[in-house]
């Protein structure tokens, strides 16, 4: 018998003992990629919670990255970048767990203006030299 066969198994091994057991990105999503809601979540896209989010803790239905996400969200909104930031987790999942408070209505996203519809540098120019010659 080789001595493989006869030494024991560690019961786990980190790379860092003090990070204990590491859940995956796609278990919190429970395998998903994208969410079910309509909105398009860009990286500057900002969430706000709803007035209903008011008693997130004690729902027993939101994983406590949902609930964390919401409180958050409570003092100020967060884009989804910060969000991601600010709980260490891959912007790809952050967007699913937001997506899936829209869902239940907990929070709402605000986008932000499209370049294209933003107004033209040179016309604000005008209308500043405009005023400044009144």
């Amino acid at each position: 018998m080789s001595e493989a066969t006869h030494r024991p198994r560690q019961p786990h091994h980190f790379i860092d003992a003090d990070a204990g057991p590491v859940v995956r990105p796609y278990a919190m999503t429970r395998g998903r990629t994208n969410s079910t809601s309509q909105h398009r979540l860009d990286l500057i896209a900002l969430v706000v919670p709803e007035p209903e989010a008011d008693h997130t803790d004690h729902d027993q239905s939101l994983s406590p990255e949902h609930v964390e996400i919401v409180e958050r969200c409570e003092d100020a909104p967060q884009s989804i970048a910060e969000l991601a930031a600010g709980l260490d987790l891959p912007v790809g999942v952050v967007r699913v767990l937001v997506g899936d408070l829209v869902d239940d209505a907990l929070v709402h996203v605000t986008r932000p203006v499209p370049p294209a519809e933003l107004p033209d540098v040179n016309i604000l120019r005008e209308v500043i030299n405009g005023l400044r010659a009144l």
